[in-house]
C-alpha cells in the first residue's frame, strides 16, 4: 500500500510541475490573479461534481471546523499564485524545488515541536544535511538557468 502512495504522490509531482509550466505560460497571456483564478474555478466545478457522486455528505462539517484550520484553504491559494508568478521568472525546475525546499524547512519545524497534531519527529543529521544538498542543488539549478538566459539573450 505504501508504494502505491508513494506512486500516487509521484504521479501527483508530474502533474504539479506540468500546471506550473502552463500556468506560468498562460499567466503572460491572461495575469497572475486571473490564471490563479481560472483553476481554483476548475477545480471547484470538478470537485462538486466529485462531492454530488461520491461525496460522504459532511459538507456542511465544514462551518464547524476551527477557524485556523480553515487557514489551509488561503495557503494552497497563496502557493499556486506565488509559483505562477516565479515559474515564468525562474523556471519550473527552480520554481518547484524552491517549493519543496520550503516545504522540507516547515515541514522540519512542524515534525519538530509537533505542531497541528503531528507526530513529533526531532531534527536530527539526516534531515539538516537533506535539506542543505536540497538548498545546493536549488542553487545549481538556478545559476544553471541564470546562464542560460543569459546565453540566450546574448
Amino acid at each position: 500500500m505504501a508504494l502505491l502512495l508513494i506512486l500516487f504522490t509521484l504521479i501527483g509531482g508530474i502533474t504539479l510541475s506540468a500546471q506550473s509550466s502552463i500556468n506560468g505560460t498562460f499567466s503572460r497571456r491572461a495575469g497572475t490573479i486571473e490564471t490563479t483564478f481560472l483553476t481554483f474555478l476548475t477545480g471547484t466545478m470538478f470537485l462538486t461534481i466529485l462531492i454530488l457522486f461520491f461525496g460522504s455528505g459532511h459538507l456542511l462539517n465544514l462551518l464547524h471546523a476551527p477557524k485556523w484550520q480553515l487557514s489551509a484553504a488561503f495557503l494552497g491559494t497563496a502557493y499556486l499564485m506565488l509559483t505562477v508568478i516565479a515559474v515564468p521568472r525562474i523556471g519550473v525546475i527552480a520554481a518547484n524545488i524552491a517549493g519543496i525546499a520550503g516545504q522540507l524547512v516547515i515541514g522540519m519545524v512542524i515534525d519538530h515541536f509537533g505542531w497541528f497534531h503531528s507526530l513529533v519527529i526531532s531534527f536530527d543529521m539526516k534531515r539538516i544535511l537533506a535539506l542543505f544538498f536540497m538548498l545546493i542543488a536549488l542553487y545549481f539549478i538556478y545559476k544553471g538557468n541564470k546562464r542560460s538566459r543569459e546565453e540566450a539573450s546574448a
